[in-house]
């Protein structure tokens, strides 16, 4: 079973011809809703690249008693998550307010409402020890994030870290914390620069070092990913594994990153090696990027086998 712990939002987006500078206004025709949260939309990636698989998908998230979050508890069991871990707040439930440019570029503020309500008792043990993978995110407490994660580990259960979006963390040790207790980071070139940065690595804006050096440091597998580039996974001793990125013209790549997390969980929990989960990662995080939304072009297994099939 793969479990993740993290937020559950309601995407609202608008379209732009350019997203908007500090202290400018641009205008959008109509704003859509889209079901979001890095937590929800990982889980569902998961949960649908599970389907007719082995793996079954589960989540721990905090909603607000609204139609927002009612209509997230409903989303999430149409894609076959189990969602008895989600607790109804007293906050309201979580918003993203999304604007996307004509080139697919997103730009995005999250309002974290019920997401930092969340508490690590939330997740039951009885759910955990069924678990062989635990995916976590960076949009509910880090200090429950731990606190979930040190549980994981104890329990013998992977943990698969997505260091997005970056907290505002400027001490080493705080880093050092957070991988003591994770076996597999996820971050993009963004996100491993700011790492290296916070832990004092010089590496002069070269992502691949960053992703290396805190490979090395910390003891733990360095998933690095890179757009069109695809992804690299960075082992303790340096050794990397390349995935590449399917050629596409991306319509919206929001929540492409969370796709690749979840089919990244998926293959790990159904026992396949780092590079083959990459490429099925990469695969469908290409694929998200063809609808706008960030569930809604998630694909589920027979669309990501046929597309894994293709030459």
């Amino acid at each position: 079973m793969i479990v993740v712990f993290g937020s559950i939002n309601m995407d609202l987006v608008a379209r732009v011809e350019r997203i908007a500078r500090p202290g400018e206004t641009v205008l959008s025709r109509r704003a859509d809703s889209f079901f979001g949260g890095k937590g929800a939309n990982q889980a569902v990636a998961a949960a649908r690249a599970s389907r007719g698989g082995p793996v079954q998908v589960a989540m721990a998230g905090a909603i607000g008693d609204d139609p927002f979050g009612e209509a997230c508890r409903k989303n999430l069991e149409a894609n076959s998550v189990d969602g008895h871990a989600l607790r109804v707040t007293d906050e309201p439930t979580g918003c993203a307010f999304i604007t996307v440019d004509g080139s697919g570029e997103n730009a995005i503020t999250v309002a974290s409402g019920a997401n930092m309500a969340l508490r690590s008792a939330d997740l039951p043990d009885v759910l955990l020890s069924k678990a062989s993978v635990l995916v976590l995110q960076m949009e509910v407490s880090i200090a429950e994030n731990l606190d979930v994660a040190a549980r994981a580990r104890k329990a013998g259960v992977k943990v698969v870290w997505n260091f997005a979006p970056v907290p505002a963390i400027k001490e080493r040790a705080a880093i050092a914390e957070l991988l003591e207790v994770t076996d597999v980071l996820v971050v993009n070139e963004h996100e491993a620069l700011a790492i290296a940065e916070i832990v004092g690595e010089p590496v002069d804006g070269d992502y691949l070092k960053a992703g290396t050096d805190i490979a090395s440091s910390f003891g733990v597998t360095c998933i690095v990913t890179a757009g069109s580039r695809g992804a690299f996974a960075i082992a303790p001793d340096g050794s990397r594994v390349h995935a590449a990125a399917r050629p596409i013209v991306p319509i919206d790549t929001t929540g492409a990153g969370d796709t690749f997390v979840g089919v990244l969980a998926n293959g790990l929990a159904e026992g396949l090696e780092i590079g083959a989960a990459m490429e099925r990662a990469c695969a469908a995080a290409s694929l998200s990027c063809l609808t706008a939304g960030a569930q809604a072009g998630m694909p589920d297994r027979e669309a990501l086998e046929r597309h894994l099939a293709q030459v």
